[in-house]
């Protein structure tokens, strides 16, 4: 892969970070629910580092020609626990802005670990491989959460309206 295909990743990766921060905080400012409004702060928040981390190994690819990837950005599933709250399905309906910003973010961080599960298994530099690895295990964990949120409020909203065909 050449410089330029290096490149034109790490700034479609940091693009993708910054429309995920713009769209957690534009959720988070018109929400009413306190809960959805703490989720999708903490998330604008992991985006934003995760675009730091992005735009500090772009320098260094400019400058050295190689990555410089130490270590990793934590451990998702204290994120999962920091923010996990069963409170959100009492306070929103399945059908409400809310959902429907839930179900955009799903679609928005599998499209983050596409891009970075791809990346990850063409790297033949091995800091920048473990970087790829380690922003997908975090936007995997971001979706999987996301969506064990969306799945309670469907069944929430199923079971309010008696909707059990089987």
């Amino acid at each position: 892969m050449n410089d330029t295909q290096v490149l034109d990743i790490l700034k479609k990766a940091i693009i993708l970070e910054q429309q995920g921060q713009s769209f957690y905080r534009q959720v988070a400012k018109q929400t009413s629910s306190e809960a959805v409004k703490n989720i999708f702060t903490i998330m604008a928040e992991e985006e934003k580092k995760h675009e730091q981390l992005l735009t500090q190994q772009a320098s260094q690819y400019q400058n050295s020609g190689s990555f410089d990837f130490k270590g990793d950005l934590g451990d998702p599933e204290e994120f999962s626990r920091e923010v996990l709250s069963k409170q959100i399905t009492g306070q929103i309906s399945a059908s409400s802005y809310e959902a429907a910003s839930i179900s955009a973010a799903i679609t928005m961080e599998q499209k983050a670990v596409d891009l970075y599960s791809q990346q990850a298994e063409k790297e033949q530099d091995e800091s920048a491989k473990a970087m790829f690895q380690e922003l997908s295990r975090w936007e995997k964990t971001h979706s999987a959460f996301l969506s064990e949120i969306y799945q309670d409020l469907l069944e929430s909203s199923w079971y309010d309206s008696s909707f059990w065909p089987f």
